[in-house]
């Protein structure tokens, strides 16, 4: 497995049991247990109907690297960011873990890819979930994906510092903190820190790096990610 660091965050003392994951140990099943429910997946049917067109107007070729998440994926000009690499954006806004893990089958199983990347948390923790809640479910997103691409390594994206929701971002830092110990505990997930460019010297936010929405990030914003990201992909590139 492979870390991009983080800073430094407070140690978090976490008993993982067994997910049930065969060959991938992992942390109790929470999902469901703990409020809010999960939102119903069929708001992005459309979205989904559009993705499933695209695929067979241009069937995908296997071994591909497929983004996946939500509108930080969605809205990130991906051909712009990684001109040299063949990647493919599967993100559609608003979305939480438990809408990737629903849709898996539909939007990442027909691709096959060598390398899934992925952005979610954001709105999960924005719902009220815990972060524990939140990192139960980016297992049970990596065993659907050891199901449909065993050979595809999973990249997590590091939940990321808004002004938006700047009141989250102690529960989003304990998500990401549970994200790197995955990735340190499991083969076939990765964790890339995203948020670090963000931040100031101080861990203050840049406004700068988003829109006006101070929730998503600008071009700018998305130049600090693809700095950190680019190196990653063009080593794991064929």
């Amino acid at each position: 497995m492979m870390i991009a660091t983080i800073p430094p965050i407070r140690s978090l003392l976490i008993a993982l049991a067994s997910f049930g994951l065969g060959a991938i140990p992992g942390a109790t099943a929470r999902a469901g247990q703990d409020a809010p429910p999960d939102p119903d997946p069929s708001r992005f049917s459309k979205e989904i109907e559009a993705f499933e067109l695209a695929d067979r107007q241009r069937p995908p070729s296997p071994g591909g690297i497929l983004f996946v998440g939500s509108s930080s994926i969605r809205r990130w000009d991906l051909e712009a960011s990684f001109p040299e690499i063949e990647v493919t954006n599967r993100g559609f806004g608003g979305s939480q873990l438990s809408d990737a893990i629903h849709f898996a089958d539909r939007i990442i199983a027909p691709h096959r890819p060598r390398l899934i990347v992925l952005y979610e948390g954001d709105n999960d923790i924005n719902a009220g979930k815990s972060a524990e809640r939140v990192r139960d479910d980016l297992l049970r997103l990596a065993d659907r994906c050891r199901s449909i691409a065993p050979e595809a390594t999973l990249i997590v994206l590091s939940i990321k510092p808004s002004p938006a929701r700047a009141d989250l971002w102690p529960e989003m830092q304990r998500a990401n903190a549970l994200f790197k110990r995955l990735a340190a505990e499991h083969d076939r997930i990765d964790f890339v820190d995203v948020a670090s460019p963000l931040l100031g010297p101080g861990g203050e936010m840049r406004p700068e790096l988003y829109v006006e929405d101070e929730l998503h990030l600008n071009d700018l914003g998305y130049a600090q990610w693809a700095e950190v990201l680019r190196p990653i992909l063009l080593g794991r590139s064929r």
